[in-house]
């Protein structure tokens, strides 16, 4: 199984026989001993919270004791409680003798024994209150539930509630998750093993957390129409009314929930019921998902309002404070991490996953002639493996240095997937650093050295912002979207839009360079409540000249034409040149002449910008007019629907 792959013991033996192996580590001190001395050198080696003993002896079945011991030195051993945690679970020991003696705690029912547990310590004056009686409460449930495990031999995805951690492939953040588990149980048995088929199905495609989000939603799917007296067998029956019914019900039971929040109800419930029936299962509908739920259905997502008004960079102020007293940080080993948080712009989770065997490159450039340096990692969220970023040499030297301290302290045993900010002991051991702890660190930092917001309140910090700040900066520096996409490890360019966003400094600075071009003037008389667009003086109507030079315009007959782009014009270079009522002759050749060398000289102009699209349409226009030019010259006359509308006239 695999919480208990770093058991030492024959596989071949039976699970009983598991536990006694284990136990006799230490030449057999835990299984041989009933009272485990803290005092011990091969225990704590001292008094915890002035206890010393740990009883088992009041626990009559041997099995059942040794079950007890097992948990009690699998999490010693692992470092999975803190010391403090221990010695109180090892106080409800002289309890749990009182509560419950069985043979083995696989014969007592978990739900049922919470409650018998729960009722016992109130009884004896135990309330529920603080920490320490939170640990007396949640005993019980944590020793059951961890020998249930270790007794289980299914696949993980055989069982009712699946723990996350052990199903090879799942797609699990580096910094952990808060709720490892998947849980079908509150699934009607009818639909239970469809959900679970799907969610089999997607559980190494998607992250954990989508997982989780998915399943509770089609759990409020299943019970809402159970709850409505349906039946097993309704989902094969849906029709659209019945959609309709459910589409009600949701939106008064979420009313108050923004739009992105109620969506995912509707399309997760869509796709679940769209897979089931592509892949023909029997408990699927019957009719077309697409004749039941309606793309109109979905409500448009949008942020929560609170969320719109939040700025989710740091002002300035803000982040010019903390870089300069990060390295007053109450927890130096975090120090590193926040320097890459701000010199990347990745998610925390990503600066978390990164392993010290491959995370720092370099690459020959040959423009500079020099090595440069790259930072390298997954971005797991969106999928893409083996990022390459460059960083600074000064980040690159600081990282260059965590990674001999890492390596110089990490073996097999307590950092086996080689992390570069890794936990070397405690219930975090082997895994990365917490971003729960970085955060308190921060805030304490920011309350220490009084870094306050625009309202004069103390700035309220989450290292998400850290990556927006960096998407404006970059946006600040004049990068380009794309590069800004590759960078920040996004699928989407509409994603890096949404936090690309520019500062209000640097809005100012681009619009005071454009200040200076005075299209028009524009006086604003209050009193006589009129106001007034005429120029003051005729050089400052429009800058004319200026507009011809730098901006995209094709010269047409009269004046320049500033169409976008982007915008189909049939008129813009054929005018009356190619209309069949158009008539010209020898007459006109003089101005033929005027209007070609004007082009001319646009064409010039619009190559000493850079203006490569508008050369190109205004060398069509060229050829167009030399080339009726010519045919003037040779005819004379140029009428296409001349002889036609003779004939008709003569009609």
């Amino acid at each position: 199984m695999g919480r208990f792959q770093l058991l030492k013991v024959d596989r071949q033996l039976s699970k009983e026989e598991q536990i006694n192996e284990y136990l006799k580590q230490d030449n057999a001190y835990w299984l041989n001993n009933d009272k485990w001395d803290s005092i011990e050198d091969i225990f704590y080696g001292k008094r915890i919270r002035s206890k010393r003993y740990y009883d088992f002896s009041n626990l009559k079945s041997n099995r059942y004791k040794n079950e007890v011991k097992f948990y009690f030195l699998y999490h010693f051993k692992e470092e999975l409680l803190k010391y403090n945690s221990l010695s109180v679970m090892g106080s409800a020991l002289s309890h749990l003798s009182n509560c419950i003696n069985v043979n083995t705690l696989l014969d007592i029912d978990i739900d049922r024994t919470n409650i018998k547990w729960k009722l016992y310590l109130i009884n004896h004056g135990i309330k529920y209150k603080g920490k320490t009686n939170s640990n007396y409460f949640a005993f019980m449930n944590n020793l059951m539930k961890f020998i249930h495990d270790f007794y289980d031999d299914r696949d993980e995805t055989d069982k009712d509630i699946w723990n996350i951690k052990n199903i090879r492939g799942a797609r699990i953040p580096a910094s952990g998750l808060s709720n490892p588990t998947l849980d079908f149980s509150s699934i009607p048995q009818y639909y239970r093993k469809v959900v679970k088929s799907y969610l089999k199905t997607i559980i190494t495609k998607r992250s954990a957390s989508h997982c989780f989000h998915m399943l509770s939603r089609i759990k409020y799917f299943i019970n809402s129409f159970y709850s409505r007296d349906y039946k097993d067998g309704f989902i094969e029956q849906l029709n659209r009314q019945d959609i309709e019914d459910y589409l009600y019900l949701l939106n008064n039971d979420f009313r108050d929930n923004n739009p992105t929040y109620r969506s995912k109800f509707i399309s997760y419930l869509r796709t679940f019921l769209e897979y089931i029936q592509l892949a023909q299962y029997k408990k699927a509908p019957k009719k077309e998902v697409s004749f039941l739920i309606f793309q109109d259905d979905i409500p448009r997502r949008e942020l929560n309002k609170d969320e719109v008004k939040k700025a989710k960079f740091i002002p300035e102020p803000v982040v010019k404070q903390l870089d300069n007293n990060i390295r007053e940080l109450d927890r130096i080993q975090y120090i590193p991490f926040y320097i890459l948080l701000r010199e990347t712009g990745w998610r925390g989770t990503d600066i978390l996953n990164l392993r010290y065997n491959n995370c720092l490159k370099r690459y020959w450039n040959k423009k500079e002639e020099k090595y440069n340096n790259q930072l390298c990692g997954d971005i797991t969220k969106t999928g893409i493996a083996n990022l390459k970023i460059p960083i600074r040499d000064q980040v690159a030297e600081m990282l260059d240095s965590c990674i001999k301290k890492t390596k110089k302290k990490s073996d097999d045993n307590n950092n086996p997937k080689k992390y570069l900010f890794n936990m070397y002991k405690g219930p975090r051991k082997t895994r990365p650093f917490s971003l729960t702890v970085f955060v308190n660190s921060i805030r304490r930092l920011i309350k220490e050295k009084d870094i306050r917001d625009h309202n004069g309140e103390l700035y309220h910090f989450t290292p998400h912002q850290l990556r927006h700040t960096r998407a404006k900066e970059y946006i600040d520096q004049g990068m380009g979207i794309s590069i800004i996409q590759q960078i920040l490890g996004h699928t989407s360019l509409q994603m890096t839009i949404h936090y690309a966003k520019i500062s209000e400094n640097k809005l100012y600075e681009k619009w005071k360079e454009t200040k200076d071009l005075e299209l028009f003037k524009v006086e604003t008389n209050i009193e006589n409540n009129q106001t007034n667009l005429e120029p003051k003086s005729k050089e400052n109507l429009i800058r004319y000249e200026y507009i011809k030079e730098n901006l995209d315009a094709v010269k047409v007959p009269f004046g320049i034409c500033f169409k976008p782009s982007k915008l189909p014009c049939k008129k813009q270079l054929n005018h009356c040149l190619n209309c069949a009522s158009f008539c010209t002759s020898i007459e006109h050749i003089p101005e033929y002449e005027a209007e070609i060398i004007k082009v001319k000289e646009h064409i010039v102009r619009s190559e000493k910008n850079g203006k490569d699209l508008w050369v190109e349409k205004n060398r069509a226009y060229l050829k167009l007019l030399e080339k009726m030019l010519i045919k003037i010259k040779e005819e004379k006359i140029v009428h296409k629907n001349a002889r036609t509308r003779e004939v008709q006239s003569n009609g």
